[in-house]
């Protein structure tokens, strides 16, 4: 029986209501209905708000007994993620954070690709949050003052960077997004109004950041061994030995680099990694010549994914089978990423590729990975199964628990589960999920490496004994590697701004691994891959350490 403290999944339905009502912006996000027409108090009146409300209900969850398994897991899940944004709050990093890629300025302008725009009514929930830009930038410019003041200042690097994005949204991004809208003249002056009043918050908050915090954001990028621990934490949801994490990453890059160099044996003989990369590149079979057919594209390939793995290795249920792939509105960091569905699945799961502005030639080799990280099995897989258990898990489950370590180590996997499925076999095709899989792996050595400040190791070949800066990460991933040059830039300041979230991929996948193996030597002739993958998945996200513990009972 729940004590009279409350029911686990009460008390946490109750937490995302109240969320949504103090986070609208985040709301839209994580797919809950009902309050797309505001946007979030970003001062910090606003964020001891949201802070409190997580506070009372860590208390409350904690202090509840769970009445069944469903709400003992649901309350270890809660009790891990709640409670490292608490330990985050009171350190101070989420008073304004600031950088290239998850923060309020990014946040602010990429809800509206979300929100639907078919009627008249829903213009109008448009102009009310566009309308509510210049208050919420207003308290974001208090916040990030206030930050300062207790000295938890972005560095250079994000202040400038983001400054640059905030006059791209500033220079017709806005006026782009409404001109289209066919509605009536009142609520197209309305409209008008709200894209001229979003444009100049935007150029206000460029000129500030420029102006104002610029000059007091410390040079050095490094954030330091305390504020990593808790930034790997969150992201993660384990804590790890994060020494023995450079390591490995080490070894892991070494390994799929040798890999990749036999294969680029067979592709190019001779021309080494970058001559087969090259050698690829070249091959018509691999390109796709316009941002339309990219789109087109990465849809058919998406779908067919969906289709084979459906009653084959994975149990679909048709709301889930529906993936829009798109192309998104210029602004933002070069990449692909994934939105998930809303609650009732009117807003289907999307993955988003943004792309260089002007180019128009894409070679697939290095894609089709993508798109089964992006896709299916992975992110959209993953994420829409946990929001279609609403008969297994709690709101907060299903829509506000996402952690980078099971997220994205789950899509490193599911790429490899591609691999092992045969959808990897083609050379070109598994040349460009190895590249993907070193790119990830070199994130991991260059995240801790710049932020702890540590040394490169001899046997490397890489400016062995010398200490990690930002220019060595750039040319670590021009030389050693064969990203895209037009996102290698964008990729080092992803880094530097979000301390522990590029290694959690690699470090995730290899914790999924784990786990999957501990379950695999349990059962013996007993282990069924298809079974493991449904109760996982169905089991919603989580830290990765509660993922462990709770496999114990699979």
């Amino acid at each position: 029986m729940a004590s009279s403290h409350g029911d686990v999944h009460t008390i946490s339905d109750s937490f995302v209501d109240d969320m949504a009502a103090l986070d609208p912006v985040f709301a839209t996000f994580d797919g809950i209905i009902g309050h797309d027409d505001r946007m979030t108090d970003l001062s910090p009146d606003g964020v001891a708000a949201r802070a409190e409300v997580a506070r009372r209900a860590l208390a409350a969850v904690a202090a509840a007994d769970p009445a069944d398994k469903s709400q003992a897991d649901a309350k270890a899940v809660f009790l891990e993620r709640v409670g490292t944004e608490v330990a985050l709050h009171d350190a101070g990093e989420l008073t304004a954070p600031l950088n290239v890629i998850a923060s309020a300025p990014q946040d602010v302008r990429q809800v509206f690709d979300l929100m639907p725009t078919e009627t008249a009514e829903d213009w109008a929930v448009v102009a009310k949050r566009l309308a509510a830009i210049p208050d919420a930038l207003a308290g974001y410019r208090v916040a990030l003052l206030a930050a300062a003041d207790a000295g938890t200042t972005p560095a250079l690097r994000q202040v400038a960077k983001t400054a640059e994005q905030c006059r791209t949204a500033a220079d017709g991004h806005f006026s782009a997004l409404v001109k289209d809208a066919e509605v009536g003249a009142a609520l197209r002056a309305d409209l008008d109004a709200g894209a001229t009043a979003a444009a100049s918050a935007y150029a206000e908050l460029a000129d500030f950041l420029t102006g104002e915090l610029a000059p007091r954001a410390p040079a050095d990028d490094a954030v330091g061994p305390q504020r990593y621990r808790l930034w790997s934490k969150y992201f993660l949801g384990a804590e790890i030995d994060l020494h023995e994490a450079y390591e490995w990453g080490w070894a892991e890059f070494s390994r799929v680099e040798t890999e990749m160099k036999r294969l680029a044996e067979r592709i190019a003989p001779g021309a080494g990694i970058s001559g087969a990369a090259a050698a690829l590149d070249a091959d018509p079979r691999y390109r796709v010549v316009g941002k339309d057919a990219f789109e087109a594209w990465m849809q058919r390939l998406s779908d067919q994914a969906m289709a084979d793995l459906r009653g084959v290795h994975f149990d679909i249920p048709d709301r889930v089978m529906a993936l829009e792939c798109l192309i998104a509105p210029p602004g933002g960091v070069v990449g692909a990423y994934y939105n998930g569905p809303t609650e009732d699945f009117s807003r289907p799961g999307r993955m988003w590729w943004s792309v260089p502005e002007g180019k128009t030639d894409y070679s697939t080799w290095r894609e089709v990975t993508t798109v089964y990280h992006e896709g299916a099995p992975g992110h959209h897989l993953q994420i829409a199964t946990a929001v279609d258990q609403a008969a297994s898990l709690n709101r907060f489950q299903r829509t506000k628990v996402f952690v980078s370590g099971h997220g994205e180590g789950w899509a490193l996997y599911a790429e490899r589960l591609m691999r092992e499925f045969g959808y990897l076999d083609d050379d070109g095709d598994l040349f460009g999920m190895l590249d993907a899989h070193m790119f990830r792996a070199a994130r991991v050595v260059i995240d801790l490496g710049v932020h702890l400040g540590l040394e490169i190791p001899k046997g490397t070949g890489f400016h062995e004994g010398e200490k990690w800066n930002a220019d060595l990460a750039l040319e670590f991933l021009r030389t050693r590697t064969i990203t895209d040059p037009d996102c290698i830039a964008d990729e080092v300041d992803r880094y530097l701004g979000w301390p522990g979230q590029a290694p959690s991929y690699k470090l995730g996948e290899r914790l999924w691994l784990a786990a999957r193996d501990e379950v695999k030597a349990r059962k013996g002739a007993d282990f069924d891959l298809k079974a493991f993958h449904k109760y996982a998945l169905e089991m919603g996200a989580m830290g990765l350490d509660t993922l462990r513990e709770r496999l114990a009972s699979f």
